[in-house]
């Protein structure tokens, strides 16, 4: 298993990206996350994403991180924003989303980001589960679905 930097528009992200939105379509019924993401959010040094492949060279785990600064959508100077965390059904549970959490974090307290936050669903217990047991605790709603009632925001101190 090795961790590669992307670009969030790299095919293999487009394709994992399309799979993690498949899923969120299943779960809440709707056509995936609508939060607003350009790929030059993800560009050092205001983001990064990442992709786990295994050792055939086929991608298998994904997640990124932006910059987030004090905003009209209840972040604070100094936030990293956690985005697209995701694992392919036959790889869960061998922890590579903790690996792929632990780089992301890593990543963006070098840049300076002093707090890494992000938003999930009430209907993704899986991650919930991964935050928590990461040393993530609720914190006030942000973001594109803080006034949706399934919506969960999480943050940890970098």
């Amino acid at each position: 298993m090795h961790i590669r930097r992307v670009s969030f528009d790299h095919p293999d992200a487009v394709k994992l990206n399309d799979q993690v939105q498949a899923e969120y379509g299943v779960r809440y019924g709707d056509d995936g996350d609508a939060t607003p993401m350009d790929a030059a959010n993800f560009e050092p040094p205001n983001g990064l994403y990442l992709i786990a492949y295994d050792e055939l060279g086929t991608p298998v785990a994904s997640g990124g991180w932006r910059v987030q600064d004090e905003n009209g959508e209840g972040n604070q100077d100094g936030d990293a924003e956690l985005k697209r965390m995701y694992v392919v059904e036959s790889m869960r549970g061998r922890g590579l989303a903790r690996r792929v959490l632990a780089a992301l974090e890593e990543d963006a307290r070098a840049a300076g980001r002093t707090r890494m936050v992000l938003e999930t669903g009430a209907k993704q217990p899986e991650a919930v589960a991964l935050y928590t047991s990461s040393g993530y605790e609720p914190c006030e709603k942000f973001g594109y679905y803080r006034h949706h009632e399934l919506s969960l925001c999480y943050a940890k101190a970098l």
